[in-house]
């Protein structure tokens, strides 16, 4: 196994116990991109990161993540596939989805650490 995924993989790990505020295997300049959604949108940098997670986490409650498998597509790309429960904080509506979230790993700005 690379460290790439292990570096994704311990990621994950953290995120299934709950601990969504370490942000430390993140380049400074890191690009986080969320597709589509209520809040679709680019953000640059782990400050921004983190307030558009939490801008989302905000709208819900009971957030869980469980990640189901890790591909290693090459040496830079690690897909997860995962799945979100959650329900909203106004609507009560139960949240129950898949998703496939890609890590790109630049070598030359990543250093992977074991988080």
């Amino acid at each position: 196994m690379s460290e790439n995924l292990d570096l994704v993989r311990s990621i994950y790990a953290g995120w299934e116990r709950g601990d969504f505020g370490s942000a430390v295997w993140a380049h400074p300049d890191i690009e986080f991109v969320v597709p589509d959604g209520p809040e679709p949108g680019t953000w640059t940098g782990v400050a921004a990161m983190a307030k558009a997670v939490r801008d989302i986490f905000s709208a819900l409650d009971d957030f869980r993540v469980e990640a189901t498998e890790f591909r290693e597509l090459d040496d830079e790309h690690v897909l997860a596939l995962v799945r979100f429960r959650a329900s909203g904080k106004t609507s009560a509506v139960e949240v129950d989805q898949e998703s496939a979230e890609l890590f790109v790993v630049d070598p030359s700005i990543w250093r992977p650490v074991q988080c």
